[in-house]
């Protein structure tokens, strides 16, 4: 059975890895000159396995006005004249009741736990290097209603499995003394200690390695844009690229924004929209203050990851960019974040920037599963999610495509659902 998996960030490299493991012929596509090189190149590097409630939320409605029409808060809206971010725009706002925010935490955080399983199982049987660590996460309130909120959605989740705990400011500051510099202004935080960090560029080119030196290795067809899906009678008989044709007994759409347009050339509305993300790259030094674990800095929406040495800073939601440009004002926001949470991080030099987009869908859940056209595919829609859930996805589709029962409920993260 041959299988063509399209796109090659680490939602298609974890998707290509576990379709080899069960015996499929694989080949991967993708528009760029390697692996993870468009939206997994420089993400969060959090795998945030019990941090999964969506954006959309009613406790976002009261900050969208301020936050729509500012210049440079957490998140930013750019009206276009462009239907498909008005559609995205009005459903994310339907999702945006308690009843569906809370069904979509339940559903992601079994998917997050499940892809938890997968990426330690993978580690261990592998061991790539991309600069794992499990060093867990704290959440940072600085605000006290905000915290209070969240010792709420903390209960909740406890009830769904998930393992977290409540600190006060000096047991925050005892777990991760980098936080110091703020701690008379933290109200609280959140620690979740079976989260991970890494590379996520790194673990893509590790996949690579690792599936060009099995037997029967996968075809990488890189620097190759996809440019249609050619469909006949219910199937996909072909893609469509600048360098000809590719065909296969089954495809898998993993493409990130890209699967949006090919769909819809098909009459499928995957309902993706790019939302644009920035992050930092910091070169630690011998005197750098830098936290050790995952750190979330609520207020902000930034996150902090180590990645050996060096500190991965990311976060901002812009609604409307039209490319992954890097905007200097958002990453001097960042810049300036850092500074106020980290005054003697005493880097090596200045941070290197990044901007990317991430394929998000109004709900927050990706789709994965089968589609009408009987062999193709969908793994796609991950949003700023997709480091984490990647493993997870990918193993619960290839089970789908086996005819087995994934250990995760697919349900909730199929097409018409």
């Amino acid at each position: 059975m041959h299988t063509i998996v399209i796109g090659a960030g680490v939602v298609g490299m974890a998707t290509a890895y576990y379709l080899h493991h069960e015996g499929h012929r694989v080949s991967v596509v993708d528009a760029s000159p390697g692996p993870g090189l468009a939206t997994s190149r420089a993400n969060g590097a959090q795998l945030s396995y019990s941090f999964v409630a969506p954006l959309a939320d009613p406790a976002v409605l009261p900050k969208l006005p301020a936050w729509l029409l500012g210049r440079d808060t957490p998140l930013r809206w750019r009206p276009r004249l462009d239907p498909a971010q008005w559609r995205w725009c009005l459903d994310f706002l339907r999702a945006c009741t308690r009843g569906k925010s809370r069904a979509t935490t339940r559903e992601l955080l079994a998917l997050g736990l499940y892809s938890r399983q997968c990426v330690h199982e993978l580690v261990g049987r592998e061991r790539p290097d991309f600069d794992f660590s499990s060093r867990g996460k704290l959440l940072v309130y600085q605000d006290a209603a905000a915290y209070g909120r969240a010792l709420a959605q903390m209960d909740y989740q406890a009830t769904l499995g998930c393992e977290q705990r409540a600190l006060d400011r000096q047991a925050c500051l005892d777990l991760e003394p980098a936080l110091a510099d703020i701690g008379a202004s933290i109200a609280g935080a959140i620690y979740t200690p079976t989260e991970d960090a890494g590379d996520c560029l790194r673990l893509c080119t590790e996949l690579e390695r690792l599936l060009r030196a099995t037997p029967g290795p996968v075809d990488f067809h890189f620097d190759t844009p996809v440019t249609a899906l050619r469909g006949e009678n219910g199937r996909i008989v072909a893609l469509d690229t600048p360098r000809g044709e590719l065909r296969a007994d089954n495809y898998v759409l993993a493409g990130g924004i890209g699967a949006q347009a090919l769909a819809r050339r098909i009459g499928l509305d995957l309902r993706i929209y790019p939302l644009k993300g920035y992050s930092l790259t910091y070169t630690l030094t011998a005197d750098s203050v830098a936290p050790m674990s995952s750190i979330s800095d609520i207020g902000r929406k930034v996150v902090y990851a180590r990645l050996g040495q060096r500190l991965r800073v990311a976060g901002m939601v812009d609604i409307g960019a039209a490319d992954a440009a890097i905007d200097r004002l958002r990453t001097g926001s960042l810049e300036a974040d850092v500074a106020r949470f980290f005054p003697r991080l005493n880097p090596a030099g200045a941070p290197q920037p990044w901007a990317g987009l991430r394929p998000a869908r109004p709900d927050g859940k990706p789709l994965i599963g089968a589609t009408p056209w009987r062999n193709l595919w969908l793994n796609a829609g991950h949003g700023g999610l997709g480091f984490t859930l990647a493993a997870g996805s990918a193993r619960m589709l290839v089970d789908l495509m086996r005819g087995r029962r994934p250990a995760v409920d697919p349900a909730a993260f199929a097409l018409a659902a």
